[in-house]
């Protein structure tokens, strides 16, 4: 597709989900951008942010990544594309923005995107009400392009590329200069912020991150941008917008006593900061609450809003929502306080482990409310501060970037990571680089060879750990201001729960297509949700390339060597013990020593009910203990009778009546004052009425079932009433 002509406001393009013409489709959007000057690529670019989750960018046939774009070439998202292209236009010497784009007629999702050089295009004639203030020309025309389109496997590719510009290109000392490549981090600011608090200026600022940083080249931002975040530090608040919030979230109270919202210190000077969470995210947090997300994008990207969502995974391997905040106070006393809300108010139940950035007052925060959760960096974010303190390196030696990322997310093993990693310092004389130092020191907690034993909702061992799962991609970015956030926040929780409803559909209602007459291929159609089936199929497949051939067997356990036919410099050992039938993690390797030892199907241990259709189903707590079994038992009836079904239904919203009156009166649960129209926030106690608790958490509990049933009532109703509709039909045609 040819969008070089920009002229094409009232054009109609049209395209399906898979990226194919309609007859009638989306049209073309228009972003508008400032024509005297380049747009900031953090705040545009990085709409949706949809973090890759594996490597940043791959190539269409799964090579190594290749630093030049070519037509063809596959991302695992937009997200990436634009990382990508970003990245390349620094080595290169020119800024980029993003151009036009199309929707999906069918779902309203960005299916093809244009990024190009900020340079593109001509200015705009300027109207009367346009500012009579000079600017720069900066709009010369260049052509210089990468489009990318959405392909049927969920992959952008590469659809048209132009790489001459018609103008000069930056030197690398100047290229921190340029729009698309400043930003100031989430680090950046923990450490202004501190600075300005003690009293210094910009000059002053700058002056010691630009010493931190090795030079004025790495700070990765100007004076100017100092000075700006500086400034609108001073004043940070969600202004006008803030009584929107303030509005809806006592509204939610009012509909609804599990709503659980909560804010830190007064309201009205928004000094701190807001959190809130849904029944829906509390109840979710039942079932996939064993890894959590703390996504900080507005950090790093210079969102207008300091929205944060805590999210994880559904048992569709779907981002799912587990509570949001507002972070109006970034210090450590404020992300501690947040933290130990968001515990609260999922029952005190900690994850098993929690992805963050590698912010320093973050990490102190995590350390003080998660003893016992294990901690990773965002690699995504790792990476990306990896361009800025490194960028002298990537300008001078472009390969380097490509060999740290290979050494970081091909090694297998945690001593191949070790001796490519001393490699590489070796290579590229970078012994004595303090950053890299310093994240050797804290690979514990972002190198995927060193978390492989903690589960952090990957659902294959190579999809590595950029685990930023964007589950507002599409619907809040960084131009997103908080007069329209809640709407963009309703929007974006509706699409999730569509896109859910039909990953259940489609699950109980298709057939997947076994490849191999196995047993456990069989056994894992009827476990498994389809998303996850097809991931397991795959890497039951790949198994018949993996003769497993024993090297060891003196002990209680066997010794295999696996490793793929006419590979054999990528060797696996496998540990097995024939007995309990237990080895490690579920992979190809270990399914290739369960073939030859003649294991049919999937042992018990190995089955995580979270990825399973019925990860949502069977009680939570004891039913015995929280006197609700006669309830639910009349509830289960009521699949079958309808006046049953409303008697359970009362029974339970007496009781939930009863749960929200000893949670108002209650000394032990928290809610911050919401509905008697106070702003100061409550003070409570994280040791909860554990009667309540559980009272709570089964309750919600059956409604879900409630919810279910009453679904399955509706069905058999319509069927019902079709049948007596087509007996009536015959009898009339007779």
């Amino acid at each position: 597709m040819d969008f070089e002509q920009l002229n094409i406001e009232n054009e109609v393009m049209e395209f399906d989900a898979s990226g194919s013409m309609e007859d009638d489709t989306a049209a073309l959007d228009l972003e508008n951008h400032d024509d005297d000057y380049e747009r900031d690529y953090n705040d545009e670019s990085f709409e949706g942010s949809n973090r890759s989750t594996s490597n940043v960018f791959l190539t269409h046939n799964g090579e190594e990544p290749n630093l030049e774009p070519y037509e063809g070439m596959e991302f695992d998202s937009e997200q990436a594309a634009r990382i990508f292209y970003n990245s390349y236009a620094r080595r290169i010497g020119f800024s980029t923005r993003v151009s036009v784009y199309q929707r999906s007629r069918r779902d309203g999702s960005i299916i093809c995107r244009q990024i190009v050089c900020s340079r593109e295009g001509f200015r705009r004639e300027g109207g009367e009400n346009r500012s009579k203030r000079q600017r720069t020309i900066t709009r010369v025309g260049c052509k210089a392009q990468m489009t990318v389109k959405k392909q049927s496997s969920g992959k952008w590719a590469v659809s048209k590329l132009v790489k001459d510009h018609n103008h000069e290109l930056v030197p690398p000392d100047k290229v921190h200069c340029l729009r698309s490549h400043r930003h100031v981090s989430g680090p950046a600011r923990s450490l202004i912020d501190t600075l300005q608090a003690a009293g210094m200026g910009p000059s002053g600022v700058m002056s010691v991150l630009i010493k931190e940083s090795g030079g004025i080249n790495n700070v990765g931002f100007t004076k100017v941008d100092c000075q700006n975040y500086m400034s609108s530090s001073r004043q940070r608040s969600l202004g006008s917008g803030g009584q929107i919030v303030f509005d809806y979230l006592k509204q939610m109270r009012a509909e609804d006593p599990d709503f659980f919202c909560a804010v830190q210190g007064d309201f009205e000077n928004l000094t701190g900061n807001i959190f809130w969470a849904d029944p829906n995210s509390r109840m979710n947090y039942n079932y996939f609450g064993d890894t959590v997300t703390f996504d900080t994008t507005y950090r790093t990207n210079r969102y207008r809003v300091p929205f944060a969502p805590f999210t994880g995974w559904n048992h569709h391997g779907q981002p799912v929502l587990l509570g949001c905040a507002l972070l109006l106070n970034e210090s450590e006393s404020s992300f501690v306080w947040l933290f130990q809300t968001w515990l609260a108010a999922m029952s005190g139940r900690y994850p098993i482990s929690i992805t963050t950035d590698q912010d320093q007052i973050i990490r102190a925060a995590v350390v003080q409310v998660f003893p016992e959760t294990r901690h990773r960096f965002c690699k995504w974010n790792v990476l990306r501060e990896a361009q800025e303190k490194l960028s002298d390196l990537y300008h001078a030696r472009p390969n380097f970037e490509v060999e740290f990322q290979k050494c970081i997310n091909v090694t297998e093993k945690i001593d191949e990571f070790e001796s490519c990693l001393e490699s590489l310092l070796q290579r590229y004389d970078l012994g004595d680089n303090e950053w890299l130092q310093s994240m050797y020191n804290a690979r514990h907690q972002w190198v995927p060879v060193y978390l492989r034993d903690t589960f952090f909702g990957e659902m294959s061992i190579n999809q590595g750990s950029d685990n930023i799962n964007s589950y507002f991609d599409g619907y809040i970015n960084a131009s997103t201001n908080v007069q329209v956030l809640i709407k963009q926040y309703e929007k974006a929780i509706a699409s999730r729960y569509e896109k859910e409803v039909k990953a259940d559909y489609d699950t109980i209602n298709t057939l997947p297509v076994l490849k191999t007459p196995s047993p456990m291929e069989k056994q894992a159609a009827n476990l498994y949700t389809r998303k996850i089936f097809m991931i397991f199929q795959e890497e039951l497949v790949e198994t018949l390339a993996y003769p497993a051939t024993i090297i060891d067997d003196t002990g209680s356990e066997t010794m295999y060597r696996v490793a793929k036919f006419g590979k054999d410099h990528k060797t696996h050992f496998v540990r097995f013990n024939i007995f309990e039938k237990k080895a490690s993690i579920i992979c190809r390797h270990i399914l290739a020593v369960f073939r030859v030892t003649n294991v049919l199907t999937l042992p018990s241990h190995y089955i995580l009910k979270r990825w399973t259709r019925n990860a949502k189903s069977g009680v939570l707590l004891d039913q015995c203990t929280l006197g609700l079994p006669t309830a639910l038992k009349y509830v289960e009836e009521g699949a079958e009778s309808v006046p049953i079904y409303n008697v359970a239904m009362a029974a339970l919203q007496e009781a939930a009546k009863t749960v929200a009156a000893a949670k108002k009166n209650g000394s032990g649960v928290h809610q911050s004052a919401l509905d008697n129209g106070s702003p100061q926030l409550q003070s409570y106690s994280l040791d909860q009425d554990k009667e309540i608790q559980a009272l709570t958490a089964e309750l919600e509990n059956a409604s879900l079932q409630c919810e279910a049933y009453r679904a399955k009532l509706k069905y058999k109703t319509n069927q019902v009433r079709n049948t007596k509709l087509k007996k009536e039909k015959l009898i009339m045609h007779i």
